[in-house]
C-alpha cells in the first residue's frame, strides 16, 4: 500500500490531521517516508545544500565553533554534534578546517543526530576516520559541554498552521475528499501558545508554529546553559512566522504538497523568536539573528574564496566565484538564509555574530 494509501486510511477512520502528523508521515514513515527512501541531495536529488554548494561553508563553520571551544577553555571531553548531518560533507569540512587547532580534535566526540537509516551508511563512510555516533534526538546525547552545529534542520520539524478568525484561530487540517487529500480548516478556537500572536496579526492571517522546538531546542539550551559549549543555527526563515510558507521539492522544483506523498521533500520558514524565546526560558543566551551573508562575510568567506580561486583555474574558478555569490549575495541564500547562535549567559557569543 502506498504512503498516499494509508494516510488516506487513516483520516477516513480517524477524521482529519494536523499538517505536523502529515509532514512527519512523508518524512519519517519508517519505510516509505521521504528520508527513509533516498538519499535527497544534489544534482541528482530534490535539493542542494550550503555545505554541497561549497567547502568554505563548512570550514568556516568549524573555525566558529572552534574559537568558541577555545574562548570558553577547551573542555575536554565535548560532544561535536551536528543536528541533520546530511552526507556528513558539513562536518568533515569543519575537521579538516580544524585541525590546527590545538587540542579540538583529541577532546571531541562527534554525535550525529539522524533518523535516516540511508544518510546514516553515507554519513558513516565520508566520516569514517573520525568516529562519530548517532542519536535519534537531543536528548540522548551525553551531558557534557555541547558545540553543536544545525544547518537546514529546523526547516524541515513539522509544522502546524493557523488562520486567524476575530480573536481565535482555525487549524489547517488534511482531510480525505473520495480519493484525493485536501486541506480543510477546524472551527475557530483558542489557542495558547499563539496567544501573544494577537496583537500584530489580522483575520486571515497564517502562523505556523513547530511543535518539536520547546522539546528540542529546551533541551539543547539546558545542555549549554548548564555544561559550555554553543550551537550555530543556520536556515532559511525569519524573526517571526507570518503567512503560508510550507513547500514541497522534487527535483529542484517546487510541487504539490499533497500530490506525492513520501516522494518530495517538506519544509517550512524557520520561526528563529521562537527559538530564541525557548533558549531564553532555558537559561541560554542567543545572538543577534544575522543574514547568512552577513555571518559568513564576518568569518572571512571572501578571502578565503579568493585563496581558493587563485589556485584555481577554467571551471573550477568558475565554481568557486559562484559558490561564494550563492552564499553570501542578498538576492540568493545570503539574505533567505539567517544565523542564530546560542551559548551560556557567561560566554560571548561564537566569532561571527553579535550578542
Amino acid at each position: 500500500m502506498s504512503l498516499e494509501a494509508q494516510i488516506l486510511s487513516r483520516i477516513r477512520a480517524d477524521g482529519p490531521i494536523s499538517l505536523a502528523s502529515y509532514m512527519s508521515e512523508c518524512l519519517l514513515h519508517p519505510t516509505l517516508g521521504y528520508y527513509a527512501t533516498r538519499d535527497p541531495f544534489g544534482q541528482a536529488g530534490d535539493f542542494t545544500t550550503a555545505p554541497e554548494i561549497s567547502q568554505i561553508f563548512g570550514e568556516l563553520i568549524g573555525l566558529s565553533l572552534a574559537q568558541a571551544w577555545l574562548d570558553q577553555g577547551c573542555p575536554a571531553p565535548f560532544t561535536l554534534a551536528e543536528l541533520g548531518p546530511g552526507r556528513g560533507t558539513l562536518m568533515a569540512d569543519l575537521m579538516r578546517a580544524t585541525r590546527a587547532v590545538p587540542g579540538f580534535h583529541a577532546a571531541a566526540r562527534i554525535a550525529l543526530i539522524e533518523q535516516s537509516p540511508v544518510l546514516r551508511k553515507v554519513q558513516a563512510e565520508t566520516l569514517r576516520p573520525h568516529e562519530p555516533t548517532w542519536h535519534d534526538s537531543v536528548q540522548s546525547l551525553p551531558n557534557r559541554p555541547l558545540f553543536a552545529v544545525a544547518n537546514e534542520f529546523f526547516d524541515a520539524l513539522p509544522i502546524r498552521q493557523f488562520v486567524r478568525s476575530g480573536p481565535h484561530w482555525r487549524e489547517r487540517r488534511v482531510g480525505a475528499q473520495e480519493n484525493r487529500l485536501v486541506l480543510g480548516l477546524t472551527d475557530p478556537a483558542p489557542v495558547p501558545a499563539l496567544e501573544h500572536r494577537l496583537a500584530d496579526t489580522s483575520d486571515g492571517d497564517i502562523v505556523e508554529y513547530c511543535p518539536a522546538i520547546p522539546t528540542l531546542v529546551g533541551t539543547l539550551s539546558q545542555r549549554i546553559a548548564g555544561q559550555g559549549g554553543a550551537a550555530l543555527i543556520v536556515d532559511y526563515g525569519d524573526w517571526r512566522s507570518l503567512g503560508d510558507t510550507l513547500q514541497a521539492l522534487r527535483a529542484h522544483r517546487s510541487t504539490d504538497i499533497l500530490g506525492t506523498p513520501g516522494d518530495a521533500d517538506l519544509s517550512a520558514h524557520v520561526d528563529f523568536e521562537a527559538i530564541a524565546t525557548v533558549a531564553r526560558e532555558a537559561g541560554c543566551a542567543h545572538s543577534r539573528l544575522s543574514t547568512q551573508g552577513v555571518f559568513l562575510e564576518r568569518l572571512g568567506i571572501t578571502a578565503r574564496a579568493q585563496r581558493l580561486a587563485s589556485a584555481a583555474t577554467g571551471k573550477a574558478r568558475e565554481t568557486i566565484i559562484a559558490a561564494h555569490r550563492r552564499l553570501t549575495h542578498p538576492a540568493e541564500m545570503g539574505n533567505l538564509f539567517k544565523t542564530l547562535g546560542l551559548y551560556p549567559e557567561t560566554a560571548a557569543p561564537p566569532p561571527g555574530l553579535e550578542p
